[in-house]
């Protein structure tokens, strides 16, 4: 009865863009470790058990609706749809594959590159169940990007498909730690194990390990300024008991919504969009395979299917803006939400006047997940990213780490001491150095600039270092700058943000070349250089802009200067 009356209530709060302060009461509310408004963090925490198999519990127990915990399409008439309970079914049985088959046990780490298809969920659970860390990768990583990573994080066991299998297969011999190759397809692979079949052969009685709410989940490899991407580590706190003790902050969600994220399965938003923030909610996580980014495609799905909410980076909706908007009908689309990179005030404004519709804008990183959103109600300031989001104190701070007055332009952090936030990373893996730079006094330092109005809003300025952001990917210059610099023609490069009107920011590479190509067709250079980007690293990586200089500047030390060269880019010289 106390759950009814909380989920009428939270209906009818609904209504007038209220937030209740505790997420899924209706797992909760009987368990004492979990206090309402409180930050009480138990010992033990497993997201599986503790959150997708109460859901499981309720469907059995006739106390949740028909909508299915997971719906996946494809666009060319197959579908896939399950209720918890046969969520739980089928992630038991691929649980069973990782502990049976390939003598994993918690604390292995095993990577995960898959497109969005069903296998890609499964195995985020499975690993959930047996306390083996995930470690998540793009689909469009190159054989030499795979095999830092392997060997990187130590991986005993890479899960792929057909697409990726030969790339793997050229750096499985240089990665010692690995020992077991699953591969997700119809066909077999010498040297793979393979997943549909061994799948089909486990039992679905599986016990779910008990894991401590420190104890790792999820790494992901984010990029930086120099070097080779970092390893990000989260918890099964930080990333699974976070949204219980939050508010409805981002989401708002509930059992009969249908959230569908848009994200890349290597990145941390699919993490937090399509599998842990809704699944707490006990909503639908709704997939389509989409191969490619294609308007009509979102947008006739968005027609088609029940979504209440979607979540796409700055991009997407630009490229949605671009068609006629009023020939579609989002009959269920109730709440849109972006993040990555700030949003054009001119596409929310085009959104808003053509659908109805308000994007609500959101702001993470990979190491912190989500600490500023624009709740769901709230006044819109356009161009800002919200205020700060429920677990966080986020404040503008000068180098010194002292709290700057609103309107000053400081950086961008997250108080740390004396009492750490739980939604904060754990710390790069095998990186102390990196670990330590990242905090400054009492904070830790996101490495973006930006401001705080006097009512608390954020707004982003741009990045204190060289990283580039684009479409919401993250790139280091030093990775662009390796892979021209393995090409004969180029003697020096270096990358840096460059405007764009749909991606936001591009990378830009200036190159200087040698001797042997100063005579040569520039043109037909620049797209060889390109090409040649896309091979020695992930395609999204590749400069879409090139100029050719004499020199590049530099510091007394020899030290390139990339910020002149993007003031020069962005007209801030």
């Amino acid at each position: 009865i106390n759950d009814f009356f909380f989920y009428l209530i939270h209906r009818f709060l609904r209504l007038f863009h209220k937030q209740p302060k505790l997420l899924a009461p209706e797992l909760f509310s009987q368990d004492e470790s979990i206090k309402q408004g409180e930050q009480q963090v138990p010992e033990y925490f497993n997201f599986a058990s503790d959150v997708l198999d109460k859901w499981s519990q309720m469907e059995k127990d006739g106390k949740r609706s028909s909508n299915p915990a997971f719906w996946w399409v494809n666009g060319r008439g197959n579908e896939v749809r399950w209720s918890f309970e046969e969520l739980g079914f089928h992630s038991r049985k691929v649980a069973n594959v990782l502990s049976d088959i390939c003598g994993l046990h918690k604390g292995d780490r095993v990577m995960l590159i898959l497109p969005r298809i069903p296998e890609w969920w499964l195995v985020n659970v499975a690993c959930m169940r047996t306390g083996i860390s995930l470690v998540l990768g793009t689909s469009q990583l190159t054989a030499k990007d795979i095999s830092y990573r392997l060997q990187a994080c130590k991986a005993k066991c890479i899960i792929t498909n057909d697409m990726l299998a030969s790339a793997v297969d050229a750096v499985a011999s240089d990665c010692q730690f690995l020992k077991t190759k699953l591969i997700v397809s119809e066909g077999r692979r010498d040297g793979w194990l393979n997943f549909n079949e061994l799948y089909k052969a486990q039992p679905a009685d599986h016990i779910c390990v008990k894991t401590k709410i420190q104890d790792p989940m999820v790494i992901y490899f984010t990029s930086g300024t120099t070097g080779s991407p970092k390893m990000a580590e989260h918890s099964q706190g930080s990333l699974g008991f976070r949204p219980v003790i939050s508010e409805r902050y981002w989401l708002d969600l509930t059992p009969e919504d249908m959230m569908w994220c848009l994200s890349d399965t290597g990145w941390i938003v699919a993490s937090l969009g399509s599998v842990l923030d809704p699944w707490v909610f006990g909503s639908c996580v709704f997939v389509h395979s989409l191969p490619r980014a294609e308007s009509t495609t979102i947008l006739n799905t968005l027609s088609r299917f029940p979504i209440t909410t979607i979540f796409g980076a700055p991009t997407l909706f630009r490229m949605l803006v671009q068609h006629d908007l009023t020939s579609y009908k989002f009959m269920s689309l109730q709440h849109c939400v972006s993040g990555g990179e700030p949003l054009n005030p001119e596409v929310m404004e085009q959104w808003k006047r053509t659908t109805g519709l308000t994007i609500c804008e959101i702001y993470g990183q990979t190491e912190t997940g989500i600490i500023c959103s624009v709740f769901k109600g709230m006044k819109i300031k356009p161009g800002s990213m919200g205020k700060t989001a429920p677990l966080y104190d986020v404040q503008i701070i000068d180098e010194n780490a002292n709290v700057l007055p609103p309107g000053q332009e400081g950086e961008i952090a997250i108080r740390i001491k004396p009492k750490r936030p739980l939604g904060l990373f754990s710390k790069y893996i095998d990186n102390p150095e990196k670990t330590a730079s990242s905090e400054c006094g009492n904070f830790f330092i996101t490495g973006d600039r930006g401001t705080m109005d006097e009512e608390g809003y954020f707004w982003f300025l741009g990045r204190s270092d060289d990283v580039i952001n684009s479409s919401g990917y993250r790139i280091g210059p030093s990775e662009v700058e390796n892979a021209l610099i393995e090409h004969p023609a180029v003697a020096e490069s270096a990358a840096v943000s460059s405007p764009d009107p749909l991606r936001g920011e591009v990378v830009k590479a200036f190159v200087v070349l040698s001797p042997a190509f100063s005579s040569c067709d520039l043109e037909k250079l620049t797209l060889e250089l390109q090409e040649h980007v896309k091979k020695v690293t992930a395609p999204y990586k590749y400069p879409r802009k090139m100029e050719f200089v004499q020199q590049l500047p530099k510091t007394n030390t020899g030290k390139i200067k990339r910020n002149e060269l993007r003031n020069k880019e962005w007209g801030r010289m």
